[in-house]
């Protein structure tokens, strides 16, 4: 007698269990973590690289904006390879760019050579696209799902904080050259660990309706995408035009404003906050580093929060609140008393409704793009994160430069934008599954 066989499920249909999320959410986390070690990295060790090169400050801050430009063009690629190649694969490489970014760093010889290398830190800075996608398939039938994306997605305050305390523990002793090799090692480990992850039912099914219409089952194709509810062109590989139809044009066009506008007040109260405090605050620098380790922490908490609250009252609220609290926040931080109780109180709070409502974007952009074009649509508006950064550093550059004070520029370039970030996400579109939004009849949000 033969035994009896059993049949493994398709990969379209496997079951997601809770183990199986678990694993996932805990390399998605440290994928995370590791990719925003090597991205503030090079931030923190630019005053030690440029004393090492006989850089002026002007000339460093120079490169940095170049190093900007080059993780914008980078950047770029991970839409498609999330919409081409699957979620796991995009995974991989964006963990192993973040991996190389650091370790080719410790072997630079100027600036040329030191800008082509950190520009592929571009990959590590948009893992969380990855994440963002990846995870959305995953947590599909996930009761808090936006509540756990945000414990993904804190891995940004926890990056920063490894960076910083790694920096402090191995600069001293092996220099600037083996900190960045030492960050490579655990990127490695990540992308290994990546390996053994199963790719997103949903990228699953888009990826054999592409082969069935490619071998002409037309019919078994369109059978399989009514299934898991993915439209008549996820036969082909999505475009960037794909995203600017009419349908979701005004969507992407906000989306992109957001990110942009955002990352200005981000370049200002979170990458420059040192300089906020000791020139708007006349904090020490000492005090300012404390200042920020506490800030942190809070932000940890901020993303948390966003994440449990975008469960409830929806993920585009959430951002739209969060954002607009926000601007109130640090424009009262800017222009309230300087001592140091007030500061740090409104300073964390600062950075809380800042960088938490991130938490709710991410997961937001996956849900609001159809399954043809969300790594592309996510990408799009994210790679304009960078441009904010560098559009943000030139504007409060050019105000301090025709004498204004850093109070009154950050207000401007930070506090305002940030305002105009939180408004312009009203006219993105309501996604499904949560409270204050409707799905119209073609499954496409209004």
């Amino acid at each position: 007698m033969s035994a009896p066989t059993t049949t493994r499920p398709a990969p379209w249909d496997r079951v997601i269990t809770s183990r199986t999320l678990l694993g996932v959410s805990a390399v998605c986390f440290f994928a995370w973590v590791f990719s925003v070690y090597d991205y503030t990295l090079f931030g923190t060790l630019l005053p030690v690289i440029a004393e090492d090169f006989g850089w002026s400050t002007a000339f460093a801050a120079g490169i940095n904006t170049w190093v900007t430009v080059g993780v914008f063009a980078v950047s770029l690629v991970v839409g498609t390879l999330l919409d081409r190649f699957g979620r796991k694969r995009a995974l991989i490489i964006t963990v192993i760019g973040a991996a190389i970014s650091s370790g080719l760093t410790g072997l630079a010889g100027g600036a040329i050579s030191l800008v082509l290398i950190r520009a592929f830190s571009g990959f590590g800075a948009s893992e969380e696209v990855v994440n963002a996608v990846y995870l959305n398939e995953m947590y599909a039938k996930a009761k808090r799902r936006g509540f756990m994306y945000s414990v993904v997605q804190a891995g940004w305050p926890v990056g920063a904080l490894v960076a910083a305390g790694l920096t402090a523990l191995i600069l001293p002793h092996l220099g600037w050259r083996w900190t960045f090799v030492v960050a490579m090692l655990p990127a490695v480990l990540v992308a290994i660990a990546a390996t053994r992850l199963p790719e997103s039912p949903a990228y699953a099914a888009l990826r054999e309706v592409r082969r069935r219409r490619e071998a002409g089952e037309v019919d078994s194709a369109s059978t399989l995408a009514a299934e898991h509810g993915l439209s008549d062109t996820d036969h082909r590989a999505s475009r960037v035009r794909d995203v600017f139809t009419p349908e979701l044009r005004r969507h992407t066009v906000c989306l992109a404003l957001a990110w942009l506008f955002n990352w200005m007040a981000i370049q200002v109260f979170s990458v420059l906050g040192t300089s906020v405090l000791t020139e708007a605050k006349g904090f020490s620098f000492s005090n300012s580093l404390v200042v920020l380790v506490l800030a942190n922490a809070v932000g940890f908490c901020g993303y948390l929060f966003h994440g449990w609250v975008g469960d409830r009252i929806g993920r585009r609220t959430t951002i739209i609140a969060g954002w607009i609290v926000g601007a109130v926040v640090t424009a009262a931080m800017l222009l309230g008393p300087d001592s140091s109780t007030y500061t740090i109180v409104t300073y964390s709070a600062s950075l809380f409704f800042l960088t938490g409502p991130y938490a709710a974007l991410l997961f937001y952009m996956g849900e609001s793009f159809p399954a043809q074009v969300r790594g592309m649509g996510t990408n799009v508006a994210h790679v304009m994160g960078p441009v904010g950064g560098i559009a943000g550093s030139a504007l409060l550059t050019v105000l301090l430069s025709a004498g204004t004070g850093m109070r009154t520029a950050a207000l401007i370039t930070g506090s305002l934008f940030m305002l105009l970030s939180g408004l312009v996400m009203l006219g993105a579109r309501r996604t499904h599954g949560v409270p204050d939004e409707v799905v119209a009849a073609d499954g496409l949000t209004a």
